[in-house]
């Protein structure tokens, strides 16, 4: 797969997902209105980290309908690196047969080299989603302010969509309601 530049400091690749999840056709016309049906598209922010598969769930239970398309964007430090991008791209693919089994939604994956605060903020003013949805690292206030934040980074710079932050899993919370 070759790498694309759009920018010198923006480099992504796409990631080519299973073929078991079926390619879903556009919506046809709605009878009555002669209007297509579009559904919304949702940005999620993932890594390897717990935290992150816990706001993906939480956006395919809380916020998925069916005719959506979540865009999965995993940034990194280099996207020629083949062992940071195999294992990007088998965390996606899982992710991806997740989002078909629970909630019926067409997936797209890009993993994207860059700092993670832009890459996502870039990523959102491309794709213009309903929504960004991102986790926390679970660290306190104090380490917050001291070290920065990727997601109060997105919370404060994302402009084209709302930013999301869905909060760390507590050791003995199971549920995600």
């Amino acid at each position: 797969m070759e790498t694309l530049q759009e920018d010198e400091e923006y480099n992504w690749r796409e990631v080519k997902l299973p073929l078991l999840i079926p390619v879903i056709p556009e919506p046809g016309l709605e009878r009555e209105t002669g209007e297509r049906r579009r559904g919304r598209d949702i940005l999620v922010a993932i890594d390897h980290a717990p935290n992150s598969k816990h706001a993906f769930d939480w956006a395919l239970i809380h916020l998925c309908r069916l005719s959506d398309t979540i865009h999965l964007i995993h940034a990194v430090s280099s996207v020629q690196n083949t062992v940071v991008y195999e294992t990007s791209q088998q965390l996606m693919e899982k992710l991806a047969v997740d989002a078909l089994q629970v909630a019926m939604v067409r997936t797209v994956a890009r993993i994207v080299q860059g700092d993670a605060g832009k890459v996502i903020c870039n990523e959102a003013e491309r794709i213009k989603p309903a929504a960004v949805v991102m986790s926390t690292r679970g660290r306190s206030l104090v380490q917050s302010v001291l070290q920065g934040s990727v997601s109060e980074y997105c919370f404060h710079h994302c402009k084209s969509a709302p930013v999301i932050i869905v909060p760390g899993k507590e050791d003995g919370d199971e549920s995600l309601i």
